[in-house]
């Protein structure tokens, strides 16, 4: 017998992971739940154990494979290598190894010695800095949980099963689960956890279905067979509304689908004004799995390519090979594109996990310590291998690299220097790379934004990563819900910050482009445009948007606007040249 629906009217606010509108009655998927009981094995029953547990992982194995046979089918070989992750996680030693030895040694059963390894993986990541590895950790838990799914000889529900338009509710969803949503009844889905950088939000965006992530606690409050309403763009979720709201949205899901439509005629055309200026629009990625959403989009290149996830879940570090394959991938589909590669901006957590820096002390601020530009600077080795491979990647394609977390111009030329004994090396060994590859910096920390005008020198670009600007320039946890509305881009000192970056900037010669949120805000697109940035770097499904909004406004507007702004950067008026920017 079935659960029956609920009727009290719930709203809950998430993290938006794909846009769009979704109606449909809940669908709620069972977690399973990784905490197992412990118990004793005899001796002679050691050896039967870890058989079991190996023939668990051969059964997931095979399982992995026929999800990304059926990705590489649907989506193709880009999104196909997002299951390469998770078998990465399976033949990592935490899962290869430890296990067994934990097994043999403690003469525990498999399940419990599993469970141990999953957590002490997830608690490791949990401790990251950056959001992309956070949010790692849900593989890991996915990975552990689909062993031990083998292992008990549990089968859940499976998608398949849907019989009419639904929502999908679960704790957490894997690529298999996302890519059976392509049935004509997935109509988008909710989690518990998971953020934007999952590789489910990922999946989400490519196959176009709705879905909010990060609501906590919404399986807890939903039953099977609640009506759902999903707003993917204003991540809302609406639990058993009444008739009126779910007209309300119907008709707005048919409007923004019609905008889209419209939208999707400019993919083609330029950013410019309309007396003429012209700006670059292109895209932020995580991973080469996102090049399909910044071509069809309409991106002129990536202006943003975070290298962190090549990091995740290692057990050593990436191979100069390895940086290089994925590298010369990304430039040649971009192509006649170019792709600016950001450094790795990872913290000095991290490298434990690679099994390097084993006495790495845990930072009371990590925010503020050995992360960027500061780490690769402590580590050469491991930094010459990611410029090796970048410098060989533009051999192939128009590749701009780019320094995180430069505060000084000694860190700056730091980096410049160990660029060019790369430089040296290849020349020696005879192996083609650009001579005259561009190479620039993030101004995310105030120090380097005051002294724009002297780094300009040196570089040949800046781009301003606006996320973090905000955050140290006015001490705001960005994550941090207590204070998440003193997170203000238009506050007076952020403005200024980069008013004085772009002027330093042209006044040198140099391009300016910002990578940020704040970047991909239509509603700010007017402000970036008046203080003359020269391109905009935004999440791929943004860049239409933002796109049609530049197009609708005029260069000499927006240059008065924002000098009225920087001359009385007052909240109220602000407000009242924004709204006078809209009337014209």
């Amino acid at each position: 017998m079935s659960t029956p629906p609920s009727s009290a009217t719930k709203v809950f606010k998430g993290v938006a992971a794909s846009p769009g509108i979704a109606i449909g009655k809940a669908f709620v998927l069972e977690d399973m739940d990784l905490a197992v009981g412990r118990w004793q094995v005899p001796p002679e029953a050691v050896k039967a154990e870890v058989t079991r547990f190996r023939m668990a992982v051969a059964e997931t194995r095979k399982e992995m494979l026929g999800t990304q046979q059926k990705i590489l089918k649907f989506l193709g070989k880009s999104h196909a290598r997002l299951i390469e992750a998770y078998l990465l996680i399976l033949d990592d030693p935490l899962i290869s190894k430890d296990v067994v030895k934990k097994i043999t040694n403690a003469r525990v059963n498999a399940e419990f010695a599993l469970s141990e390894a999953v957590a002490g993986a997830v608690k490791a990541l949990e401790a990251a800095t950056d959001e992309y590895f956070r949010e790692r950790r849900h593989d890991v838990l996915d990975v552990g949980r689909r062993v031990l799914l083998h292992l008990l000889g549990h089968t859940l529900q499976n998608l398949d099963d849907l019989k009419e338009p639904s929502v999908i509710v679960a704790h957490n969803l894997t690529p298999s689960d996302t890519i059976h949503m392509r049935t004509q009844f997935a109509e988008g889905f909710v989690t518990d956890i998971g953020g934007r950088t999952s590789h489910t939000a990922i999946l989400a965006n490519s196959l176009e279905i709705p879905a909010v992530v990060g609501l906590h606690e919404i399986t807890r409050h939903v039953r099977p067979g609640d009506m759902i309403v999903v707003d993917g763009e204003s991540a809302t979720v609406i639990v058993n509304p009444v008739p009126d709201v779910i007209d309300n949205y119907r008709r707005e899901r048919e409007i923004r689908l019609s905008a889209r439509r419209e939208l999707d005629r400019l993919r083609d055309q330029p950013a410019q004004t309309v007396d003429g200026r012209r700006m670059t629009l292109a895209a932020n990625i995580d991973s080469p799995e996102e090049m399909k959403s910044v071509l069809a989009h309409g991106a002129e290149g990536v202006g943003l390519y975070r290298t962190e996830f090549l990091y995740l879940n290692r057990g050593t570090p990436p191979t100069e090979e390895t940086h290089f394959q994925h590298y010369a991938r990304v430039a040649q589909s971009v192509l006649p594109y170019p792709i600016v590669i950001r450094t790795m901006d990872i913290g000095g957590d991290k490298l434990i996990d690679m099994g390097i820096a084993r006495d790495h002390k845990a930072e009371p601020n990590p925010f503020l310590g050995l992360r960027g530009v500061r780490l690769s600077l402590k580590h050469p080795d491991l930094f010459r291998s990611q410029l090796r491979a970048i410098l060989r990647a533009s051999a192939v394609g128009k590749v701009k690299v780019m320094f995180p977390m430069i505060s000084t111009l000694e860190e700056f030329r730091a980096s410049k220097k160990m660029l060019e004994e790369c430089r040296m090396e290849l020349r020696k060994e005879g192996v083609a790379f650009d001579e005259k590859m561009e190479v620039g910096l993030m101004v995310e920390v105030p120090a380097a934004a005051l002294a724009a005008d002297t780094l300009a020198k040196e570089a040949d670009f800046f781009s301003i990563g606006t996320n973090d600007l905000i955050q140290y320039t006015l001490a705001v946890d960005r994550v941090n819900d207590e204070v998440a509305n003193l997170y203000n881009p238009l506050n007076p000192a952020i403005l200024r910050l980069i008013d004085q970056t772009v002027k330093a900037g042209h006044k040198a010669g140099r391009w300016v482009g910002m990578c940020g949120e704040m970047a991909g805000d239509p509603a700010l697109a007017a402000i970036l445009v008046g203080l003359e940035l020269d391109e905009l770097s935004v999440s791929p499904p943004l860049v239409p948007q933002v796109k049609k909004t530049i197009r609708e406004l005029s260069f000499a507007d927006c240059q008065a606007a924002t000098r009225d702004i920087l001359d009385d950067p007052t909240e109220e008026n602000i407000q009242k040249v924004l709204r006078q920017l809209k009337k014209n």
